[in-house]
């Protein structure tokens, strides 16, 4: 006699009591729809989770998470004793088959991030694409971002944003990207780490100038931490920056008048940008970024690379 194969949704926890709990009152929770359940969770503070959020959570046949032992944390606060399992970066690629096998066969799965909405600057992307390709239902379940957070207290306009994410960790490819983002008519919203900010806040005022900024530390949390500030000032006062933390950069919009890059401005891009390729590259990229004619630009590199070359060749021996 053989034994039958396992199902796709063998691992899928076997039927339980769908409860949460709040304010100290057990709440009944219907069994989720079938599909994948992007919800938002909270950035710092436990209670900022929707009630839907909650329902879905207790609701679902199970729960994907970055990190389980931080998710654990809220299922715990509210009393939701569904199934996590992990699904990040790392083992992505052996987890969504068998997610997406999963939901062929009729399952409810929540996707969640370790803080906030899931898949901004979060795994999740792939997951997504290939659900919506495979024709499964793939719900929203809106919440807590440390992005819109981050852009309600900074004081900065918010008719119009742009999403950096984290910006690159090196130096000469942080300055040609902030140069990029420096044509952008629009308030900048990016991510630093606690390791970075201290040497990223010189290189924003360097290329981005003394536009309006807030530097947004632990939102939401106990301890929140708001500096509002020029950038240049806050650039001098980088060294003495609480370090602890997650980081959410704003930086307003240029100046109306603030038009193609000084010629102070346009040295140091095209120096960055001349370290890491050719010249006929570099003034192209150039072009485009600082609003300089070509001619100009191109004479300009011609005699940067020469400077570049001497200084190579009379050095040390």
């Amino acid at each position: 006699m053989h034994a039958r194969s396992a199902s796709p949704k063998s691992d899928i926890e076997t039927p339980r009591t769908r409860t949460f709990s709040v304010a100290g009152h057990q709440l009944a929770a219907p069994a989720a729809a079938p599909g994948l359940h992007l919800v938002a969770t909270p950035i710092g503070h436990l209670g900022d989770i929707t009630l839907r959020a909650l329902e879905t959570l207790a609701g679902v046949d199970f729960i994907a998470c970055e990190d389980t032992r931080i998710t654990r944390r809220l299922t715990e606060r509210y009393a939701i004793t569904g199934l996590l399992k992990p699904y990040h970066e790392h083992n992505a690629a052996t987890a969504r088959p068998k997610i997406l096998a999963q939901l062929a066969q009729g399952a409810s799965i929540a996707l969640v991030s370790d803080a906030g909405t899931p898949l901004i600057s979060d795994p999740g992307f792939k997951l997504v694409r290939d659900a919506c390709a495979a024709g499964h239902q793939v719900i929203a379940l809106p919440g807590a971002s440390s992005v819109l957070a981050a852009l309600s207290v900074a004081a900065l306009p918010t008719d119009r944003f742009f999403f950096e994410g984290f910006l690159p960790a090196k130096e000469t490819a942080r300055r040609t990207r902030l140069a990029e983002l420096a044509t952008i008519d629009a308030t900048l919203v990016m991510f630093e780490s606690g390791s970075r900010i201290r040497r990223s806040l010189p290189d924003l005022a360097a290329v981005l100038g003394n536009r309006a900024a807030a530097i947004c530390r632990e939102l939401t949390k106990l301890h929140q931490d708001i500096h509002r500030a020029p950038l240049t000032e806050l650039a001098e006062t980088a060294a003495t920056l609480e370090t602890r933390g997650e980081f959410v950069l704003v930086v307003g919009p240029p100046a109306a008048d603030a038009g193609a890059l000084s010629s102070g401005d346009l040295d140091e891009l095209l120096l960055s940008l001349l370290k890491e390729g050719s010249v006929k590259d570099s003034v192209a990229r150039a072009v485009e970024i600082s609003g300089h004619p070509r001619r100009q630009v191109y004479a300009r590199a011609l005699e940067l690379a020469g400077h570049m070359r001497d200084s190579d060749d009379n050095g040390p021996r």
